[in-house]
């Protein structure tokens, strides 16, 4: 149960506010695929569009940051510009989020970060990229991000592309399994891989329709079955890039990355800035494209589960 004093830290947008008094859905969005996913003007362009289109959808778009010690739900023009061109940005995951507060700085929450802000403002849809996971070679650094325990622990539905195809996706999977995160798939049988449409593993469900995922969700959530529910659909088939290409390219990448000492939180902007290099930008086209088709699917099953409404399964 989430306490009036933790929800005292919430600001809400105007918008945000006047489509929750009126019952309309609202899907989360992540800022950190704004101040370290992307480069400037594509990520405050990517946002803008992105937000317009879930509005155009029906649902009401709330980015998420945190903004001179509050949790912001829902940004203006004006803060994604600051959070895009600022550079001072640090990423809020779980960890981050009392010292981001208390600080009083600028943040941008991870997939992590945006789920705890999301669940506190009583949303029940996320849309991002793609999930973080274990790294490759976690069997050595233990590096698995914070992603994958808040998908165990906290009840939002996050909608992405799959994870980032720099990961060991086979593992992250496992994972998932391991701490009962269900995994969807919507379009194809299998888990999609960020730049790549299809990751080579299955997804536990194949749910094409939104209402049909919507139900899945409820159903699990009023069985008291606490904690998110991942929902992976492929970036569309004319932005997608090899697999092979990418596999080549993190290899490469990871490579220079060890070479150079980049570890942590620094190693996927690393890596995804690398890419987009070794590409020639082909990756950011990609990335906005899978960004843009998340945000469709993320409205319709906000859409969805506000018309299947709260506890229909309960007794």
């Amino acid at each position: 149960m989430v306490s009036d004093f933790a929800r005292s830290w919430l600001t809400r947008s105007a918008p945000v506010a006047a489509a929750q008094a009126a019952g309309r859905p609202v899907v989360a969005l992540e800022s950190t695929i704004i101040a370290h996913g992307m480069p400037y003007p594509e990520n405050v362009c990517t946002a803008r569009e992105v937000a317009a289109l879930i509005r155009g959808m029906g649902a009401e778009p709330a980015t998420i940051a945190v903004i001179a010690g509050r949790i912001r739900i829902g940004l203006s023009d004006e803060e994604l510009e600051l959070l895009g061109r600022s550079g001072q940005a640090a990423k809020v995951s779980r960890r981050d989020l009392p010292a981001a507060l208390a600080g009083g700085g600028l943040g941008a929450t991870t997939v992590a970060g945006t789920m705890i802000c999301a669940a506190l403002a009583g949303i029940e849809v996320f849309v991002t990229g793609g999930i973080g996971g274990v790294h490759r070679g976690a069997q050595e650094t233990f590096d698995i991000s914070a992603d994958l325990q808040e998908l165990a622990k906290t009840s939002v539905a996050v909608v992405c592309a799959g994870a980032k195809s720099i990961l060991d996706i086979a593992l992250t999977l496992e994972y998932l399994e391991t701490h009962g995160v269900p995994v969807l798939s919507c379009g194809q049988d299998n888990f999609a891989a960020f730049y790549t449409r299809d990751s080579g593993f299955r997804a536990d469900f194949r749910l094409d329709a939104a209402a049909d995922q919507a139900r899945f969700i409820r159903t699990k959530w009023d069985l008291g079955l606490a904690g998110g529910v991942l929902l992976s659909t492929p970036v569309p088939q004319a932005a997608a890039m090899p697999r092979e290409e990418i596999d080549a390219l993190t290899q490469q990448a990871l490579a220079e990355a060890g070479a150079q000492g980049i570890t942590g939180k620094a190693v996927t902007p690393f890596l995804l800035d690398r890419i987009k290099a070794l590409t020639g930008g082909r990756s950011l086209a990609t990335n906005i494209a899978l960004v843009k088709h998340n945000a469709e699917v993320g409205a319709r099953l906000a859409l969805a589960l506000a018309q299947a409404g709260r506890g229909a399964g309960a007794a």
